[in-house]
């Protein structure tokens, strides 16, 4: 990979920051946006700016084409087998809510079990809350183990014939934890129970076959992986898909309206309401042409390499506490502390350096209670950053101790 290639990609790595040069490490809130995705974009409003399927103008059959080549290209990349199971959302919490809502309606009655983890965002947990209150089911966690990995003994521990639906993450947004999808899917499926996956942070940063890991649904966001924001995917297999009612209605989805009921057209159709993110859908198209052409493989090496260095680095700082696995174990985020600074007051100090990063509970409280802290900091890596950004965050932290009168 030619990192200052692709670094010249991305025009806002031009960007001051307070004066100094842009180290951005907060990939995992959004990634960065390469000039070839923006200008895919604009390119619709330019050229074929029109709504898509009903039209028969020319301009409404060139933006159909150019939406649906996208659906295609999202088909092959996650390697879903049709194309009716690729679902345009607005994001991956839109795409866990749809499933909470739809199979939850379909398939949780009284006395049923919806089995999480306590690793999870929040999007990933208060949908399937209000689908216990609103079935009179269970929610049930899975533990965590003390290096802050998921065991396959403890998934099984927690499944039992109640258990209808196992949510989990892919990849944790705060540990970093790699999670085994496909060993977790086998066992939901041999307890008869359906699995779905948050794979927002597991998309932008490694290869994913939806057959191969046999996961029944699959959600993530465009703008993890350097696509635009408002739009996002909800994979699903084609013949639960076609079991469930839709949760929004109007527009292309409907086949027509009675006086007194209506029918819904196919998937995935069926499942997007309205007109839809057309730019958007255009513009992810361009992204995954981006990250394919450098290759995912090559993508997921290159981040391991970075976490590695940046894990063993921040190690070496006094009074940086890091949570979750070992570098070898978690994606290419790290997520700590540092003792007798707040994550604001720490985030604030970086980003005075031109260093951007995360703080805060992103999103996953429960999460945050396990670790026994509010709040944390979380710098997040991807493809346009360097060895050198690592050295100039382990500079920025250093600044900030002595900014804060460090004692040890």
């Amino acid at each position: 990979m030619d990192i200052q290639k692709i670094r010249s990609d991305f025009d806002i790595l031009n960007e001051k920051v307070n004066g100094k040069d842009l180290n951005y490490l907060d990939t995992s809130a959004t990634s960065l946006t390469p000039n070839v995705v923006v200008n895919k974009q604009v390119e619709y409003y330019k050229k074929y700016n029109a709504n898509v399927h009903r039209g028969v103008h020319t301009l409404g059959s060139l933006a159909t084409d150019h939406y649906e080549q996208a659906r295609m290209k999202v088909r092959k990349f996650i390697g879903a087998k049709r194309f009716e199971e690729i679902v345009f959302t607005r994001g991956t919490t839109a795409s866990l809510n749809m499933i909470a809502r739809a199979l939850g309606d379909l398939v949780i009655n009284e006395g049923d079990e919806i089995v999480v983890t306590e690793m999870e965002h929040h999007a990933n947990i208060v949908p399937w809350q209000e689908v216990a209150k609103r079935k009179n089911a269970k929610l049930v966690f899975v533990p965590i183990e003390e290096d802050g990995t998921i065991a396959e003994e403890s998934v099984q521990s927690v499944m039992s014939e109640k258990t209808k639906i196992l949510a989990i993450t892919h990849v944790s947004n705060v540990l970093g934890t790699i999670n085994d999808i496909k060993t977790f899917a086998k066992i939901a499926h041999d307890h008869g129970a359906y699995i779905v996956v948050d794979g927002a942070q597991a998309v932008p940063h490694m290869k994913v076959d939806v057959v191969d890991l046999d996961v029944d649904f699959y959600a993530f966001s465009a703008h993890k992986m350097l696509g635009p924001t408002g739009i996002g995917v909800l994979y699903g297999k084609v013949e639960l898909l076609e079991q469930m009612e839709p949760t929004e209605y109007g527009g292309d989805m409907i086949d027509y309206v009675y006086k007194e009921t209506s029918t819904w057209t196919d998937l995935p159709v069926k499942f997007e309401a309205g007109t839809p993110m057309i730019a958007e859908a255009i513009a992810l198209g361009a992204a995954i042409d981006y990250l394919e052409e450098i290759g995912m493989d090559n993508i997921h090496d290159y981040e391991e390499e970075l976490v590695k260095y940046a894990y063993n680095r921040m190690s070496e700082v006094e009074g940086i506490q890091i949570y979750g696995p070992s570098s070898d174990k978690r994606a290419g985020l790290i997520t700590f502390n540092m003792d007798g600074v707040h994550p604001h007051d720490l985030a604030t100090a970086l980003d005075s350096e031109g260093i951007a990063v995360r703080a805060g509970h992103h999103c996953a409280q429960p999460l945050m209670k396990w670790l026994g802290t509010n709040s944390t900091a979380r710098a997040s890596f991807y493809i346009y950053n360097t060895k050198e950004d690592i050295d100039s965050l382990i500079k920025g932290l250093e600044r900030t101790k002595e900014f804060f009168s460090y004692e040890f």
